[in-house]
């Protein structure tokens, strides 16, 4: 069975969906023989230099009782999740343009899900700005990547194009908001579902 993983890391609830997805291939070991991460923008917008969190999420959200409740419940899961969240600390919100090509380049060493992990992480946990080479490179380096050779490309143009195209692709297939999950190019569950919901998703298609 395969599986496509439709992110941005910007999410908090992709971090969420990343880590009940880890639990739920824990829970179905060998089943899904391959995960792929494709590239959304929830922010194609964003300036190079970053936006700050805060006054971005009021410009989208307000202060309305749907957003807080949804913070609070994202805090709610952390624990549960390994998730230590940072919501307080001033904060940049990048235009992820760059690490989708990060991880787009992981997909050869095969360590996409470890590149996504470390930049969430970086971001959701230590407020890093997914803008900085050197964050970027650091994630790359701690999943296994050569961290020369992501600098390296970093500086050039390198599949920019190629990410824009697979962000409107997804925006062509209908997909408006993140995460999504696609087993064997089939069957589509959106949202950071929990384990045993996506563990038993991979029992319905695997007894099909």
């Amino acid at each position: 069975m395969e599986l496509d993983v439709v992110i941005d890391v910007v999410c908090p609830w992709c971090f969420v969906g990343k880590r009940q997805l880890d639990r739920a291939l824990e829970m179905r070991p060998g089943v899904v023989t391959a995960v792929r991460w494709h590239p959304y923008q929830l922010a194609p917008d964003a300036p190079v230099e970053g936006v700050d969190r805060t006054t971005y999420y009021e410009n989208k959200f307000g202060n309305s009782p749907q957003f807080q409740a949804a913070r609070e419940h994202l805090k709610s899961l952390g624990p549960t999740l390994g998730i230590k969240w940072d919501f307080e600390s001033p904060c940049l919100i990048a235009n992820t343009l760059d690490a989708h090509r990060v991880i787009r380049w992981a997909s050869s060493p095969g360590v996409q899900a470890e590149v996504v992990d470390a930049l969430m992480r970086r971001y959701f946990e230590d407020c890093q700005f997914l803008g900085d080479p050197d964050v970027l490179v650091s994630a790359a380096e701690e999943a296994g990547m050569d961290g020369a050779l992501v600098r390296e490309l970093l500086a050039s143009d390198a599949d920019k194009d190629t990410v824009r195209a697979e962000v409107t692709q997804a925006q062509a297939m209908g997909i408006q908001g993140v995460p999504m999950f696609i087993f064997n190019r089939q069957s589509a569950v959106s949202g950071a579902q929990e384990a045993d919901v996506l563990a038993g998703v991979i029992d319905k298609l695997a007894a099909a």
